[in-house]
């Protein structure tokens, strides 16, 4: 079994510890490596080089800092097939899926290179004579950047990138259930010469590493995408120490479909919605929220369509569906559809594991007779387990779109310009699509919730670059004598 390493200081180490741990293809549950369990100690060291390298980094003209990024852009096209046939066997994915995620870290690494000629501050006029004023953008110092499992080479690049376009150094902990891809993104950026301690790598429990970076004083940021539950204590924790924290924990994302809407587009969307990424993205559909007056037709037409998809390895490009990510994950999804019939809901589609597949395999499943305040309408479920609520009204519709504690993507099916209107303005979310499902974000825009899913931050976009900087206020004042702002002002005035 192949042997992968820390990256630390330039060099890939083994932990201090000795010990690893396997990483096990969902699929057909062989390993597919051996990992570093990295200690206290490593994350330590992997902080210290961080640090040691943040000022070089720092001062490096951020287009030269591009022309880097543009190399790592161009390494990643050409071994996309090659990355993306990796990502589904450790993560299970369809490779189709699995193409694209490698496409959004090559978006992302040329976006961001892009930005290395816009850090973009302002100007503004003084209110003095022969004063000017202006805002630049400087790096956070180092940064700790805590990554999942469903995206495991899109989500450390979304972070990695406009981190080391705005010259911050980092230190990354990958998903203990992922960690390869992001140590291939990592070989890419070694290969594309950024600077020896500026990218650090980490691998090991998140009790024991994520917790050291989070704790450590000289990480000045952290950025995590994961549960709520471990961001609300990266977020207490990290307050010791008033760093910046940015956090995306999840979501419970509803589709309305209204009595005009395109029927069969709706259930297109709602099909990828639900059961594309078999459910484990934090943007997947796992409610739908159907007019009264089209919830059979609706529930006919997505059940028959439902029945038709084939659950098996993601490598055969005619699966639809994939497997969850470990064993945890499966019984949890088996726990919630017990949860779901105890509570009165109806089974009308799968509901079990995939017989006859030796992975962590789960069938397409549906509720129907739905009712908001069920747990299986409330919780995140992460998993191909689909919701259908009815609602008398577009008013009804919205209301229970907004009754649970996440808010991060939505999306309304409607023929109606005011419908489409109402629904943007009036559903509690980051994300809102018109007449596509809750999954498809673009990477030139911003990415995240609102209420439990985040703490105001967005990735992606402009945004991505606010997330990793701090703006400087710059006066410059060339008068060649004392002027006091508002004070001098106000004398003119008189």
């Amino acid at each position: 079994m192949q042997e992968y390493k820390l990256f630390l200081n330039g060099e890939w180490s083994d932990s201090v510890t000795g010990e690893t741990f396997e990483d096990i293809n969902p699929a057909t549950l062989e390993p597919m490596g051996a990992f570093q369990k990295a200690s206290l100690e490593d994350a330590n060291s992997a902080v210290d080089s961080a640090e040691e390298a943040f000022e070089s980094w720092s001062r490096t003209p951020a287009p030269q800092r591009g022309r880097i990024l543009f190399r790592a852009a161009r390494m990643l096209e050409d071994r996309k097939e090659d990355l993306s046939r990796l990502l589904t066997m450790e993560n299970g994915k369809i490779l189709e899926e699995a193409r694209g995620e490698v496409q959004e870290a090559i978006d992302m690494a040329y976006y961001a290179a892009g930005e290395g000629r816009r850090l973009l501050g302002e100007t503004a006029p003084s209110e003095l004579p022969d004063k000017f004023c202006m805002t630049v953008r400087r790096p956070i110092g180092v940064v700790g950047l805590i990554t999942p499992f469903n995206f495991p080479i899109a989500i450390p690049a979304w972070k990695m990138m406009p981190a080391l376009i705005s010259g911050n150094t980092l230190v990354l902990k990958p998903s203990s259930d992922t960690p390869l891809l992001a140590i291939e993104l990592v070989k890419i950026l070694n290969e594309a010469k950024v600077p020896r301690g500026v990218i650090n790598l980490v691998t090991g429990e998140g009790g024991t590493v994520g917790a050291a970076l989070v704790g450590n004083k000289k990480i000045r940021a952290i950025s995590f995408t994961g549960s709520l539950d471990n961001g609300k204590w990266i977020l207490r924790e990290a307050s010791k120490d008033i760093k910046r924290v940015s956090l995306e924990m999840g979501g419970k994302n509803p589709i309305i479909v209204m009595d005009d809407a395109n029927m069969e587009l709706a259930v297109d969307g709602v099909l990828w919605g639900a059961f594309g990424t078999t459910g484990q993205r934090c943007t997947a559909a796992s409610r739908v929220i159907v007019n009264e007056k089209v919830l059979p037709e609706f529930q006919r037409k997505l059940e028959e369509r439902a029945k038709r998809l084939k659950v098996g390895s993601g490598l055969d490009e005619s699966v639809d569906i994939g497997p969850l990510i470990n064993g945890g994950q499966l019984a949890k999804v088996e726990r919630y559809v017990q949860i779901g019939k105890d509570e009165g809901a109806s089974l009308t589609l799968g509901g079990s594991r995939a017989k006859f597949l030796p992975g962590h395999f789960f069938e397409p499943t549906i509720f129907t007779n739905v009712t908001a305040e069920m747990k299986i309408a409330q919780e995140e479920i992460f998993g191909p387990v689909l919701s259908l609520i009815s609602a008398r009204s577009l008013e009804q519709a919205i209301e229970i779109a907004n009754s649970v504690a996440y808010g991060l993507s939505s999306s309304i099916y409607t023929e109606n310009m005011k419908n489409a209107f109402l629904a943007i303005e009036q559903m509690e979310a980051g994300i809102t699509y018109v007449n596509a499902p809750t999954i498809g974000a673009e990477i030139h825009l911003p990415f995240g919730g609102v209420k439990a899913t985040g703490n105001g931050t967005r990735e992606a976009g402009t945004t991505a670059i606010n997330e990793f900087t701090d703006l400087k206020t710059v006066y410059f004042d060339y008068s060649g004598r004392l002027q006091k702002a508002q004070i001098d002002t106000e004398n003119e005035s008189d």
